[in-house]
């Protein structure tokens, strides 16, 4: 379990400040929290293609209990957050163990089809959970997350709707992104995981 223990760390910390920068918008159409969570399916696929599907459940757990509880403890317990926490813990669990399952299914191809696939894919139902739960009016809104519901342009020129469509939607968009950036960090960091493995 301690090879396991950086990926448990960095799960951890990833959700802790993803969980505290979405509360917060940068410009009109995107939190902050959109630029550091995708970072997580990095680390679950990396530990996928290194140690297998079963050790990545394990650090998707460890790291989802382990985050959840620190930004708890960082952030109160507030109404905003509770609905905040509910919505991440989730939409992390069930978009984080459906990219380990694509990822498993997806390995026999080229190196990068398995990371981008899953990563696709699991930040599509990540998106969709986490702003349903955590701010749509699905849910009885509570004073806090009333914002979430304006009514704006989508990503600041489309279509009127409401700010956490649009929020979400630009959030899907950042992940895409990211998921092609995030190819050259889990080449490189597989590479050398797995020339230490076998080196020792």
């Amino acid at each position: 379990m301690t090879r396991y223990l950086p990926g448990i760390i960095a799960m951890a910390i990833i959700v802790v400040v993803s969980n505290i920068l979405v509360q917060f918008v940068l410009g009109d159409w995107l939190t902050w929290g959109a630029l550091t969570y995708p970072f997580a399916f990095l680390v679950t696929d990396i530990i996928n293609r290194v140690y297998g599907p079963g050790p990545a459940r394990r650090v998707v757990l460890a790291g989802f209990v382990t985050g959840v509880a620190c930004s708890l403890i960082a952030v109160g317990l507030d109404a905003t957050t509770l609905r905040i926490a509910l919505g991440s813990g989730t939409a992390f669990l069930v978009a984080n163990m459906l990219d380990v399952q694509v990822f498993d299914m997806l390995r026999k191809y080229r190196w990068w089809v398995a990371p981008l696939g899953s990563t696709l894919i699991g930040s599509a139902v990540d998106t969709m959970l986490f702003f349903t739960i955590a701010f749509s009016t699905l849910l009885p809104p509570d004073a806090n997350t009333g914002w979430a519901n304006e009514a704006v342009p989508l990503l600041g020129q489309g279509a009127v709707t409401s700010l956490w469509i649009s929020l979400a939607t630009a959030d899907w968009l950042v992940k895409l992104g990211l998921a092609l950036l995030a190819l050259v960090p889990f080449r490189l960091i597989v590479r050398n995981l797995l020339r230490t493995r076998h080196e020792i």
